[in-house]
């Protein structure tokens, strides 16, 4: 039966087609127009539109211009996006909503690769997603700090009452020799004073848990009891000062460098000179044992290698292999002896680093060959402390530096008072060191930088501890 509504219902109907026809052939239209006579146009609907049709057309603008793409992506998707953004401004991205800071927050990799960027260590085993950003906030803040020059503080030990002039850092305990004819073992956290016992006058000393180790002006080499202050061992041969000492436990081996212009290999638990070693022609202010972590056709890893060190030479001798050994190599920067090596050397068992007038030197301890050799500012005539994998530190008269190895730019500095200067170079050095692979949170702490005053205290350089 045909009724008045259905009727209406079929002339709503008529007039819906009507009007999709008539909609379709204005879509026609409107596409070809240009987009200047588009927005007149658009401008002219919207000045005829009332308060409903403005409230729709503001409601759907929100939806189709602000969408949320993080929110709408795969995560893997966000996070391909995010890594072509710097870190602050993804720091900046992260204040946009919490959905925002917690996709940017997750993206592990974002973050890992901007600690990477900072010289920070990563440690892949932390499973934490949101760990990284934290680590990058802590890391961006200590190198402000670097920058700024606010990353460390000073301070002092006192008790010696004449010139130190050897010191030796270990596990946060600094070793002090003097020539008031004793030796202290100080905890650097706290500044007190753990050992002291009487020597002879120290030139060079190192130590461990149970003995201390001296070289001496006095021409010998000495073995001390920690906790007794007894001498269990007196190692006499030389004909110079012994500015320098190493030894290993595992060979029952001393070595010891001299004035004389001789390298003396000992037996440790004796006392009895097993070798002398020449070839020096001045006097060796620098021997340090270490293992060889490299293969080449003169050692292997494992093997134990003898470095020795005097104004112009390094020597590399295979001290594990053979007590009777000779020369492997001589390094030198100059051949005519006209550049002289300062007698700080690093030696890690893949390179070997030493300074000199040139800049610094690195060695293939694999191949011998030179590396690379770094050269500082030119109004900087700096001085070799330590060598990693991202940092070195260095020194001058007048400041402590930090350079970055993969730009080798100095990043920060930190005012030095007027040490007690010594060409031997015993009288300084470098406190922990691991932090010069990379930084990571927990290593900068402790001692930077240590070194012997006029008024015979010792003058520390410390990390400052995290903002």
């Amino acid at each position: 039966m045909f009724t008045e509504e259905s009727g209406k219902f079929f002339h709503n109907l008529m007039e819906k087609k009507d009007f999709e026809a008539w909609l379709d052939n204005i879509s026609i239209t409107f596409l070809s127009l240009t987009d200047l006579q588009k927005n007149e146009t658009l401008d002219h609907l919207i000045s005829l539109s009332g308060a409903v049709q403005l409230r729709h057309l503001s409601n759907n603008l929100e939806i189709l211009l602000k969408r949320d793409f993080l929110k709408l992506l795969p995560l893997e998707l966000s996070f391909y996006l995010l890594k072509w953004l710097d870190p602050q401004t993804l720091l900046t991205c992260c204040l946009v909503s919490k959905q925002w800071n917690k996709v940017i927050s997750a993206c592990t990799e974002v973050w890992q690769t901007a600690c990477k960027n900072l010289g920070w260590q990563i440690d892949d085993s932390v499973q934490d997603p949101l760990h990284w950003k934290k680590v990058y906030l802590k890391a961006i803040l200590r190198m402000k700090q670097l920058k700024d020059h606010e990353a460390f503080e000073t301070s002092s030990l006192i008790g010696h009452s004449a010139r130190v002039y050897a010191l030796y850092y270990k596990d946060g305990l600094l070793c002090t020799g003097s020539d008031d004819l004793s030796a202290k073992l100080w905890d650097v956290s706290t500044g007190q004073c753990i050992y002291g016992i009487q020597t002879h006058t120290c030139a060079a000393v190192k130590f461990d848990e149970q003995k201390l180790v001296t070289g001496s002006f006095d021409n010998t080499v000495a073995c001390w009891e920690w906790s007794s202050g007894a001498k269990t061992q007196h190692f006499r041969g030389h004909t110079g000062a012994v500015f320098s000492v190493d030894y290993s436990d595992e060979l029952d081996i001393l070595v010891s460098g001299s004035a004389d212009f001789t390298v003396k290999v000992w037996a440790l638990s004796t006392g009895t000179c097993l070798n002398t070693l020449t070839g020096h022609t001045e006097w060796v202010t620098k021997v340090v044992l270490q293992k060889c972590k490299v293969k080449s056709l003169m050692h292997s890893p494992g093997d134990h290698i003898l470095l020795s060190a005097d104004k112009y030479e390094i020597k590399i001798w295979p001290i594990g292999r053979e007590i009777n050994c000779k020369c492997l190599k001589t390094l030198s920067v100059s051949e005519d002896r006209s550049i002289s090596l300062q007698p700080r050397l690093h030696f890690d068992g893949k390179y070997i680093v030493c300074s000199s007038a040139l800049g610094l030197y690195q060695w293939d301890f694999a191949s011998y060959d030179i590396l690379r050799v770094i050269k500082p500012p030119d109004f900087l005539n700096v001085s070799l402390l330590g060598f990693g994998e991202i940092f070195a530190l260095l020194f001058d008269n007048r400041y402590l530096y930090i350079m970055d190895l993969r730009t080798e730019k100095l990043i920060s500095r930190w005012p030095l008072p007027e040490y007690r200067k010594s060409k031997r170079g015993s009288s300084f050095l470098a406190g922990e060191m691991s932090w010069l692979n990379g930084l990571n949170g927990q290593n900068d702490t402790g001692l930077v930088f240590a070194t012997s005053m006029p008024d015979h205290s010792i003058h520390l350089v410390l990390w400052k501890e995290h903002g």
